[in-house]
């Protein structure tokens, strides 16, 4: 997979941290290299970096499926003022809005997407058929126990997002989770049918 810019250069650059932390480095260089992740890191230890980092390294688009409405737009508001093209499509929206959004998505002109889990695979999958026809480089699914029987917030809509890899097969999928032990965590990866995965846990909070 080519790489446009290197980890050490975003995250200097872009978030202003002079190094990794712990093993985020190891989890973005497991993604550019084209493999998956499972990432167990706790609220406020660093998870976001782990996929917006990539998301900067890589050409095209990356789509981040988070069901917190307001954590989408406080990452996308804090990326904006960092410089960095990103957007969210959910309810809060209106048609006009969302229109706008697929518009800049099929121009090309964003790096972060945030979408609700229905939103990417609703009506009929259209979403996910239309990202077919665009870049994208990594998908991230963030509090991924949810798509886990075993998670303390199990969410039916979250098991859709299995049906990710027969879309996008070539794509790298990274998993992130604050709150799973081992039994969810192999739950995840077979719910996403992650292949080349590794399994990151970090219960330190010691991170950027």
């Amino acid at each position: 997979m080519s790489v446009i810019a290197s980890p050490e250069q975003v995250l200097a650059n872009i978030f202003g941290y002079n190094s990794f932390r712990n093993n985020q480095e190891a989890i973005i260089n497991q993604v550019l290299e084209g493999g998956d992740a499972m990432v167990l890191m706790p609220t406020g230890g660093g998870k976001s970096l782990c996929y917006q980092v990539p998301a900067l390294c890589l050409p095209g688009l990356t789509v981040v499926v988070s069901p917190l409405i307001a954590l989408m737009k406080d990452q996308v508001d804090a990326l904006l003022v960092s410089g960095v093209k990103a957007a969210f499509l959910n309810s809060t929206l209106s048609a006009a809005e969302q229109a706008a959004i697929s518009q800049q998505v099929w121009n090309n002109e964003l790096k972060l997407l945030y979408v609700a889990p229905e939103r990417l695979v609703g009506a009929d999958k259209q979403f996910l058929k239309f990202l077919q026809t665009v870049q994208v480089s990594l998908f991230a699914i963030d509090e991924a126990h949810c798509i886990s029987q075993w998670g303390h917030d199990f969410r039916p809509e979250y098991r859709i997002l299995s049906e990710l890899k027969n879309y996008f097969p070539e794509t790298p999928l990274i998993a992130l989770t604050a709150t799973a032990d081992a039994l969810t965590r192999d739950d995840i990866i077979a719910q996403l049918h992650l292949e080349d995965c590794t399994d990151f846990e970090n219960r330190l909070n010691r991170l950027n």
